[in-house]
């Protein structure tokens, strides 16, 4: 039984990144080729929710490393979401100022005469995401060990993620700190030698995106699977006998959370020029907390139940702003309330659950025809 639950769910996997790389040739393919206002037709606002939704998802497969297969639940990952933001609008105002030689107005509101030098070590793209994913390691690295090497675990560790998301969010309001204070950075205008408002370059972004989660779903399928990733069921399941047994059980939840954080900071890395703006809302505590529910919702544990959580809640926010503006937040909590009372493993357990129902359902109706 557990073989054959495995190998549907490597098939069901399988399916989700083709899913994923069609969805990918299809936004631009909907969006130059076919005719605009066709019902197979995609408005490049409809593209961009998409590009959204994908880099929530990472986030959202980030989170579930560390909680589904871990036991560390965090309440503190748009710290390395937040990491990636704030690192590619530093990249982002770069590109516009070299672009128009113009400071950007939280610096000239600052008093500053010129460009800071400092700035300059994000005029690269690939720079900037080599310094991100480097920054959002070495936090989570000097974080996790001081934390894992105390030994503190459950709810203690999830008030001190969000305490920290918290205090970040704080400092990111002081203008002083010199990130645009409570506006944050905006005013992008260019990627990669690109125009940012261009289409070509909003469905190349959330292509990119589309892209980037498979081939993150697919490295942490492969991580779940192996070894490691059976020792660190373990280390969820019951770390004191596991460290009993003689595991460092400290740096197996440092390469998981260390893995996660650059994941983490890759989704806000995707994200921020999708959405032209980053600001201190980015870590907010409300922020980390809706990513654990996403996953909790789809099925923590499962990777694609995850992504599911994730899809369904958002897809569901964003046609719920148009549609219910005014109360669309209580329907959104309604249905989330709903499915995490109705289902213990969340919605993943029921579409696990599903084709077993269907056969039982089909043989009890065989019997009465009978």
């Amino acid at each position: 039984m557990k073989h054959a639950l495995i190998a549907n769910d490597r098939r069901v996997g399988t399916l989700f990144v083709a899913a994923l790389l069609l969805l990918a040739l299809y936004m631009p393919l909907s969006h130059f080729v076919l005719p605009h206002g066709s019902a197979w037709s995609m408005s490049l606002f409809s593209i961009n929710e998409v590009g959204q939704i994908m880099c929530f998802a990472l986030l959202a497969l980030a989170l579930d490393l560390v909680w589904g297969y871990a036991g560390m639940l965090s309440l503190g990952h748009g710290i390395f979401f937040g990491i990636g933001g704030y690192m590619m609008g530093m990249y982002l105002v770069n590109a516009s100022y070299a672009a128009s030689h113009v400071l950007p107005d939280f610096m000239q509101y600052m008093g500053l005469a010129a460009f800071p030098r400092w700035w300059q070590l994000f005029s690269g793209l690939g720079t900037t995401i080599a310094l991100c994913l480097a920054t959002a390691v070495a936090v989570a690295s000097a974080f996790g060990f001081v934390i894992f090497r105390s030994r503190i675990h459950g709810v203690y560790f999830s008030i001190i993620t969000q305490a920290l998301t918290y205090a970040l969010m704080l400092l990111l309001f002081i203008n002083d700190v010199g990130l645009g204070g409570n506006n944050g950075l905006t005013g992008f205008t260019r990627i990669a030698g690109f125009r940012l408002e261009q289409a070509s370059t909003q469905i190349a972004l959330a292509v990119v995106s589309c892209l980037a989660l498979a081939a993150a779903y697919l490295m942490l399928r492969w991580v779940v699977s192996s070894s490691l990733g059976h020792a660190l069921v373990a280390v969820r399941d019951d770390e004191a006998r596991l460290r009993f047994l003689g595991y460092r059980t400290h740096v197996l939840k440092l390469f998981a959370w260390g893995l996660s954080a650059a994941l983490a900071a890759l989704a806000g890395m995707l994200y921020v020029p999708q959405v032209g703006i980053v600001n201190p809302t980015i870590v907010s505590p409300t922020q980390s907390i809706e990513i654990a529910v996403w996953v909790a919702i789809g099925g923590r544990g499962t990777l694609l139940g995850a992504v599911i959580g994730c899809v369904l809640v958002n897809a569901l926010k964003f046609w719920l702003a148009a549609a219910a503006p005014s109360i669309w937040p209580f329907i959104l909590a309604a249905v989330t309330l709903a499915i995490t009372m109705s289902t213990d493993g969340g919605l993943a357990a029921l579409l696990r659950a599903l084709p077993r129902q269907l056969t039982r359902l089909g043989r009890v109706a065989g019997a009465r025809t009978v």
